[in-house]
């Protein structure tokens, strides 16, 4: 069954932590890009308000105490008719591969019976971003919708660029709408009985599916990770017997899993393409600060290098990037064609407005908010401003609003704590300064 807004009672996280594995140190809470994670108690803790999905505590946490909670394989058997809609990144995690259709032969014996590759509906995407940019109606400078981590990270942290943002769905989505349509043609199945998955390189795409952008609901099925995808495809790649020509994408499809993929498909010389997720919000900074930046469209992809660097991928992100170019560059030189893809403009475009997430309410009341406001303010300035990370928040000014909030005490600094300390010996040397002289013997000869 599809996944619909109403089935969802809660905003849904696929970023999970296991506490068992959690050593309470402070890797995580210093490269979250929305300030959503704390350690309290010598444990961490995800704010699920803030959490947008993009996976860097994945990838930076030592002991493995977050991961993604994604679908199986085994999933796909609850569906009479199984479609894998692979990204376009899973063909760069293996070695010394000439020709997508090892991996999409792969994936049938998998147990699906259908493919869809992701790349071929990143051409409909293109021409239909290629017509709007030339009707010079969006708000410049546009920024890519094709990331789900980019575009929730605009909606927590950068409200005033939501109308930048192209009012597409991804590429994934359409995929999905034209593999169901294409799959109830052939076969006459309910569409129940259809399940579409995508084999994912990010965790974002699994929270995308459950809470999706700009749809009321998602296409889609499930989202499996390229690794589970890969252990189970690498031992029977080799032991393949007859391979069916199922890749029917071209060089622009695929090269859209490396970051300027995109921008190489639009041919557009007045550009920015960015990725790395840090790198994502000091230029989104740069645009808030100043909207005229002379741009036509931004390509941003939370991940270094692009989806090739997602953390749900097995291969090196630089070694994988060499090898979807190969790829890439094989398949310009075959001259293949994207098989058509039979999507209209409408369904390309999202059904609904993104809002903004306000995850800074202090308070219901405005008043009370307020006043909130200006106690966390004058916290924070009280505070040493060095963003150490030590109280188990990512920045002085973190520390203050969870001080307002209730969830810390300023002792949790600890040169708030030190200078407590210092106090109190103080107050100590005092108050026995003043004790009696035979209390005070009487106390040094004990």
């Amino acid at each position: 069954m599809v996944i619909t807004a109403d089935k969802v009672k809660q905003y849904y996280h696929s970023v999970t932590l296991d506490r068992e594995k959690c050593k309470g140190c402070i890797n995580c809470i210093k490269r979250c890009p929305t300030e959503a994670i704390r350690v309290r108690d010598g444990k961490a803790k995800i704010i699920k308000e803030r959490c947008i999905d993009c996976g860097e505590c994945i990838r930076v946490c030592p002991h493995h105490a977050k991961s993604a909670v994604t679908e199986t394989l085994d999933d796909i058997f609850a569906y009479r008719y199984k479609i894998a809609l692979p990204a376009p990144t899973l063909y760069g995690q293996f070695n010394h591969l000439t020709d997508i259709n090892y991996v999409l032969t792969g994936l049938k014996y998998l147990g699906f019976d259908d493919i869809y590759e992701v790349a071929k509906a990143t051409e409909a995407i293109t021409a239909y971003t290629k017509k709007l940019l030339a009707e010079g109606k969006l708000k410049r400078p546009v920024i890519n919708s094709a990331c789900p981590t980019v575009t929730r990270l605009i909606t927590v942290r950068f409200p005033s660029l939501i109308p930048h943002i192209l009012p597409l769905i991804s590429p994934m989505e359409a995929a999905a709408i034209a593999a169901r349509k294409e799959a109830a043609q052939k076969t006459n199945y309910k569409p129940e009985e259809i399940g579409v998955f995508f084999i994912s390189p990010c965790a974002a795409k699994a929270t995308e599916i459950r809470n999706p952008i700009g749809l009321s609901s998602s296409p889609l099925n499930g989202v499996i990770s390229i690794k589970e995808v890969y252990l189970k495809l690498l031992p029977i790649l080799g032991k393949l017997e007859h391979i069916e020509p199922l890749s029917t994408c071209a060089f622009a499809g695929v090269n859209w899993a490396q970051s300027g993929g995109e921008i190489a498909a639009l041919a557009n010389d007045n550009y920015v393409a960015v990725d790395g997720i840090h790198h994502v919000v000091r230029l989104l900074e740069e645009i808030e600060d100043d909207e005229t930046l002379d741009v036509d469209f931004i390509e941003a992809l939370a991940c270094t290098g692009g989806c090739v660097g997602g953390p749900l991928t097995v291969e090196n992100t630089f070694v994988a990037k060499s090898k979807i170019k190969k790829l890439a560059d094989e398949l310009k030189k075959s001259g293949q064609k994207t098989a058509p893809v039979a999507l209209s403009d409408e369904e390309l475009r999202w059904e609904v407005p993104i809002t903004y997430r306000n995850v800074m309410n202090l308070d219901e009341d405005l008043l009370i908010a307020m006043q909130k406001l200006e106690n966390m303010q004058a916290l924070a300035r009280n505070l040493p401003q060095l963003d150490c990370g030590s109280c188990g928040a990512p920045s002085c000014k973190a520390l203050a609003e969870d001080i307002v909030r209730g969830f810390a005490g300023e002792t949790d600094c600890i040169y708030k704590l030190r200078e407590k300390v210092r106090d109190l010996a103080k107050q100590m040397v005092e108050l026995e300064e003043q004790m009696p002289g035979s209390f005070k013997q009487d106390e040094r000869e004990r």
